[in-house]
């Protein structure tokens, strides 16, 4: 993971060594309307907070735009054209080895505010009967995600949308599929001795296939469903189990065909979510995205909500999911996952407060579940201010669960940021104690020692700080971060030539990980948005 907040308003950046630490880096990023299609032409303003006057530029025709040569300091980002505006991205300490990339949203002036504190913003119904308000039109390499692989929001972004995939009902994102470990081994030797039986019958191979289908036993059940299908090849539900199967075994092309034979005989939801995945899985995310709005119009149902609009999201049609996402919360108000999935849509958004709302919303459905938690305190760490609602979530948090190491962690981050520059003794001691505490309870959680020794350098204890340092890269030699604050540590010691070795090790590491999330981001298409009456060249160009 890449750094998990920087805390730069605590660290004395301004003192880092000319020679060693490089001085200037960039800004850069990348400006949208409401519906997410990039703004040309649009001006904007780079404000240093107690610097002299502004720099501006203009957007390029693909809504792109840079700042360069920017010195350490903290910055205010706005865009602005024909009348409409975006809320002020901060920026804090870019840096050569740490380029900054934001996002900035066209809007009507004085709608941010609406935004961020209302609920209702995006919680209008879809109606599925009529024409949607989008068209996804093609699929293009990923040349508009707008970030850097440095840049920590975007990288937060693309972390919570693969978790957002594996989200359940009822947050049982991990649990064991078969509760009572003893009950399925008898009735997994009642189902087997009924079929040395009778070999032949349907029913029981069916039952068998059927029972390590449920248990995630996919390799096993394959043979069962397929002897079921053998004898019964018209049983239509075993031949979807049948399929659901060989697709979770990794077997797409039967699977496929399988569906296709089902789908020849009757279209359901079932079959069109099914058919979404698969061509998910062989690389045609545009025949995806279409049978999951199929199977959501079909059966609007909380499962086909949650499909279409994951799909959007791993597709970075982020506006588009919001909306499916927040039409899902409305009409399954108790669906944790779908506020979850929801607030992760949000924040890829750069809606920060709302996407809080929603998975502070999460939260209170079950506050056992852990998901929520783990959702906020990442977009806490990682957004550019402090978060409403959030501090008080992760404190329940800790009590409902004080042996959680990332519930100490991330509860830790939320009240350390919550005060800012003003942070006093008693509020530095709560912090390291809950610091401590995760890293007392998991040895391994790399990123406390790492804010231990961040705690440690504010106060220029620097030879506590380097320990710190130390142990966490021993936890994660690739924690780019640590390398890089261990050599400021050494630096201040008077180390020079330890400094430079880690200075050389975190360019090298930030360099390797840029080049593996390019490269993981050249892998995942992104959808081409069309509004209606609108071509898609007048849009996306």
């Amino acid at each position: 993971m890449a750094t998990i907040f920087g805390l730069s308003y605590l660290v004395a950046i301004a003192q880092k060594a000319p020679s060693q630490i490089p001085a200037r880096g960039s800004i850069s990023g990348i400006v949208r309307d409401s519906a997410g299609k990039p703004i040309s032409e649009a001006s904007v303003r780079l404000e240093q907070q107690g610097g002299p006057g502004t720099v501006s530029t203009t957007t390029n025709p693909e809504g792109g735009f840079a700042f360069s040569s920017v010195t350490p300091g903290t910055y205010k980002v706005i865009a602005e054209k024909s009348g409409l505006r975006s809320r002020p991205a901060s920026v804090v300490n870019p840096s050569e080895g740490n380029p900054s990339t934001v996002t900035l949203i066209l809007e009507p002036s004085g709608q941010g505010s609406s935004k961020a504190n209302s609920s209702t913003q995006f919680a209008g119904p879809m109606e599925f009967a009529d024409t949607p308000s989008f068209t996804i039109a093609a699929v293009t390499d990923w040349t508009a995600a707008g970030g850097h692989g440095s840049d920590s929001s975007l990288r937060t972004s693309e972390a919570l949308t693969r978790d957002t995939l594996t989200l359940k009902p009822g947050g049982t994102g991990t649990a064991d599929p078969v509760a009572n470990r003893s009950d399925s081994d008898a009735s997994e030797r009642t189902l087997q001795m009924a079929l040395s039986r009778s070999p032949d019958s349907f029913e029981a191979n069916h039952a068998l296939g059927k029972f390590y289908l449920q248990s995630r036993k996919y390799r096993e059940s394959v043979p069962f469903l397929e002897a079921a299908y053998r004898i019964e090849p018209a049983n239509f539900a075993n031949q979807y189990d049948l399929a659901l199967a060989l697709k979770d075994n990794g077997d797409f092309a039967q699977a496929r065909d399988h569906v296709n034979q089902l789908m020849a005989h009757k279209e359901t939801a079932d079959l069109h979510r099914l058919s979404g995945e698969l061509y998910e899985k062989t690389g045609d995310p545009l025949s995806a995205v279409r049978e999951f709005e199929k199977a959501l119009r079909a059966d609007p149902s909380e499962q086909n909500y949650f499909a279409w609009g994951s799909e959007l999201l791993l597709h970075r049609a982020v506006l588009q999911a919001k909306d499916v996402f927040a039409a899902g919360a409305k009409a399954y108000p108790q669906s944790a996952r779908m506020l979850t999935a929801l607030g992760a849509a949000l924040f890829a958004g750069a809606f920060y407060d709302e996407a809080a709302l929603r998975l502070c919303e999460a939260s209170d459905l079950n506050p056992n579940d852990p998901e929520p938690y783990l959702f906020m305190g990442r977009i806490e760490v990682a957004a550019p201010n402090p978060l409403a609602c959030v501090e008080q979530k992760l404190a329940r948090f800790v009590e409902l669960q004080p042996a959680n190491p990332l519930a100490n962690f991330f509860y830790a981050m939320a009240v350390w940021k919550q005060k800012g520059q003003s942070i006093d003794p008693a509020t530095l001691q709560r912090v390291e104690t809950m610091l401590t505490k995760a890293v007392t309870i998991d040895p391994r959680c790399s990123e406390a020692y790492l804010q231990l020794g961040v705690l440690n350098a504010s106060q220029r204890n620097y030879s506590k700080a380097i320990g710190f340092y130390t142990k966490a890269i021993e936890t994660n030699p690739q924690l780019s971060d640590a390398h890089y604050r261990l050599g400021v540590a050494y630096d201040r010691v008077g180390d020079r030539s330890k400094a430079r070795q880690e200075f050389q090790l975190h360019a090298e590491i930030e360099k390797q990980q840029a080049a593996e999330v390019d490269r993981q981001r050249r892998q995942v298409k992104q959808f081409l948005v069309v509004e209606p009456e609108k071509p898609v060249d007048a849009q996306n160009r």
